[in-house]
């Protein structure tokens, strides 16, 4: 046998059945990345469901609260009641805040676009 003096294998003649394989490898790792893909959750979605939580989730917060502090001090419904109204406004602010920060958001957006 006569040996090569770089040590390399001769190139050897390419076998379509290789190619096939090599390509529907290609195709089958291109489907699996799309199906394992992570889908981009929907930003309105998101925004909604963050709304939906702070007007449920500060008032409620607001009422337990007082109604612990009411068994606390020993007045019934006043503390109550006035943390609930907090809890109120909170959660109202909270929502004014969460549109304008979508609302910027979606500006800039827009503007990346345009140029």
């Amino acid at each position: 046998m006569a040996e090569d003096d770089t040590d390399e294998v001769p190139k050897l003649p390419p076998d379509a059945r290789l190619e096939s394989l090599d390509e529907r490898l290609d195709r089958l790792q291109q489907a699996e990345a799309k199906r394992s893909a992570k889908r981009q959750p929907d930003v309105a979605y998101q925004a909604g469901q963050l709304v939906l939580s702070q007007l449920v989730g500060c008032p409620l917060g607001g009422g337990i609260i007082g109604w612990l502090l009411d068994r606390w001090f020993d007045t019934k419904p006043w503390l109550m009641l006035v943390m609930l109204f907090l809890g109120f406004a909170v959660g109202v602010w909270n929502v004014i805040r969460i549109s304008n920060n979508a609302q910027s958001q979606a500006r800039k957006a827009a503007s990346g676009e345009r140029e």
